[in-house]
């Protein structure tokens, strides 16, 4: 079975970290530059785990989460890694399916473990 996690930032440098956080830890990952891109890329029946950041334009991550909830109840889990701490915002989060919330920058053993616990089979 793949490990295929779909990293969703904006930014390329943070989809950059997460990757180079990530290599050696066995998973197949595929970016995608916003909500809608990654709406479209989840829909990979091999994904395993979403890294979504919440502040992206055309659709934000609390919106992914909902299109994702929408389409689908077998929803792969979701880890918002992000800046954003505000307590209302991560509650919506959890609300609309997300699994856990990273805060940025993260230390990558942490992020390494999290992605571990998240996609175990």
């Amino acid at each position: 079975m793949s490990k295929k996690i779909l990293i969703i930032d904006d930014s390329r440098i943070a989809r950059q970290q997460v990757i180079n956080a990530l290599k050696g830890a066995e998973f197949e990952m595929v970016e995608a530059v916003d909500g809608n891109d990654g709406l479209s890329k989840a829909a990979d029946s091999e994904v395993r785990l979403v890294i979504c950041d919440v502040n992206m334009p055309v659709m934000n991550g609390i919106e992914l989460l909902t299109a994702l909830r929408a389409r689908s109840t077998a929803m792969p889990p979701v880890l918002m890694l992000t800046s954003e701490a505000q307590p209302e915002l991560i509650a919506e989060a959890k609300k609309q399916g997300a699994t856990a919330w990273m805060m940025k920058p993260f230390k990558p053993d942490l992020l390494v473990r999290a992605v571990r616990k998240l996609a175990a089979e």
